[in-house]
């Protein structure tokens, strides 16, 4: 069946993605002699003919690009967003890589027709895709559901359940679960059995996938269940029950050639990584010629005002733990940490807060440059060496991290940022090591897409310089 996970939907919408694209050449060509009577386009008259290879390379390299993307993946997709964020970084860079081809091979091909195809094909492939997820939300976006029965009904599996029961666009449905607790079976109405009456139950309800999500101590309980379920027609999954134990996710991996389940797996794959890596270094040195003339002003303000130091480095927490000197502009008086006792206080719920807008150790140039969030410049020569990126969770001075709960540490699963979800939602209003939720939202919802939201949502932040001291 046509569904919305298949292979077949994706080799489907890199067709309609091809075609698409040739037909946004095409209306191009066909409109430029039209559009000619437009101020800002130079006047042709006769028809224009484009060279019959470009129909092949720009979808080719469009749909190429858009692999890249992981366009054509549905369920790393699953939210709209998510899709047309690809989408867009994905077109963008097309559009860039074929521009670079036709100034190297095709330069006849006016610039306006070129921008023309690219703006049409960009919409006419959000356009579809849009189409395609009303019509699949109407009629289910697998075209059929998938039956799933979780076998234990503890901690890991009514997680799961939520899972499933909070992303219907999955296509899951949740048949019920089975546990050998009587006393679970008594109090819960949807766990349908023992693990017993599981071939029963798959017969009788037509289960899909079977989720065996059974604790530690019961190994022998799962090793019975999975040979009594080798001869159904059902998928059968295995959670381990080592979530305690992992900082982010885990994951199946190699490891001198035996499959392993690695408990600190990284939270971003490699493809993430590099485009992560090549975007902080692009925007970082586009960035420097404006940033440097800030820099040496800032630090011939600290100068002159006491003659100290001009930049402050600090031991700070980074990805996967490992220390590093995080650079600053001093905003404090010489020997600052001697005076920490100042501004330390517990709040409510008797945890201690090391910030507060008044701190009396702050020099009347660090309090500018903290409103206006310039005391953190320095910090894109960390982004550079490739010690900090411009998004992602802040920096955590050590001796907190100490004090951290196992949950918290997630937020060291991605390389440590300027700025980031935390800040452009609360910033100093609220303490980081007292609400790492808004971290631990950004390392779970990754994307490329999302660090440019959160660049631009700090740009107006610092202008309203909102939660800044």
């Amino acid at each position: 069946m046509f569904r919305r996970f298949s292979v077949n939907f994706a080799v489907f919408s890199i067709f309609v993605d091809m075609v698409l694209v040739d037909m946004a050449l095409l209306a191009s060509a066909w409109a430029r002699v039209p559009l000619s009577s437009l101020s800002f386009v130079a006047p042709i008259n006769d028809p224009v003919t484009l060279p019959p290879i470009l129909f092949v390379l720009f979808p080719l390299v469009w749909v190429g690009v858009l692999m890249l993307f992981a366009v054509y993946d549905g369920r790393k997709n699953l939210r709209v967003v998510d899709e047309l964020g690809s989408l867009t970084l994905g077109a963008v860079l097309a559009a860039i890589a074929l521009a670079g081809i036709l100034y190297f091979s095709y330069r006849e091909v006016s610039r306006f027709l070129f921008v023309m195809a690219a703006a049409l094909a960009y919409i006419f492939l959000v356009g579809w895709r849009l189409v395609a997820r009303m019509m699949f939300r109407r009629q289910g976006l697998h075209g059929e559901i998938r039956r799933v029965l979780i076998a234990g009904a503890g901690t890991v599996g009514r997680k799961l359940e939520q899972q499933i029961r909070h992303m219907p666009d999955m296509g899951l449905e949740m048949v019920g679960l089975l546990d050998d607790d009587w006393k679970k079976q008594a109090d819960h109405a949807d766990i349908l059995g023992s693990l017993d009456v599981g071939r029963t139950v798959i017969r009788e309800r037509k289960v899909d996938d079977v989720i065996i999500a059974l604790p530690r101590s019961a190994h022998e309980r799962l090793s019975w269940l999975v040979s009594e379920l080798h001869d159904q027609p059902v998928r059968v999954w295995v959670i381990p029950d080592y979530f305690s134990l992992t900082l982010h996710r885990a994951r199946v991996d190699e490891f001198a050639g035996i499959p392993m389940l690695d408990l600190r797996a990284p939270a971003l794959d490699e493809y993430q990584r590099l485009t992560k890596r090549a975007f902080d270094v692009a925007v970082g040195l586009l960035c420097m010629p404006v940033v440097l003339p800030l820099i040496g002003a800032a630090a011939l303000a600290i100068w002159l005002e006491d003659r100290g130091s001009v930049f402050y480095h600090a031991a700070r927490m980074g990805e996967n733990g490992r220390l590093f000197k995080m650079h600053k502009f001093r905003t404090m008086v010489p020997d600052a940490e001697k005076l920490q006792y100042l501004v330390e206080k517990k709040d409510t719920s008797g945890k201690v807060v090391y910030k507060r807008p008044d701190d009396p150790r702050i020099t009347r140039v660090g309090r500018v440059l903290r409103r206006t969030s310039l005391d953190e410049l320095p910090q894109l020569f960390n982004v550079l060496k490739g010690e900090m990126s411009l998004v992602g969770p802040r920096p955590e001075i050590p001796g907190l991290v100490e004090k951290y709960e196992l949950w918290q540490r997630k937020r060291f699963a991605v390389p440590q940022g300027m700025t980031g979800w935390w800040q452009v939602n609360g910033r100093s209003d609220k303490p980081m090591h007292l609400h790492t939720e808004e971290d631990l939202y950004y390392v779970q919802n990754y994307s490329i897409w999302l660090d440019l939201q959160i660049l631009v949502k700090t740009v107006w932040v610092v202008l309203r310089r909102k939660g800044a001291y």
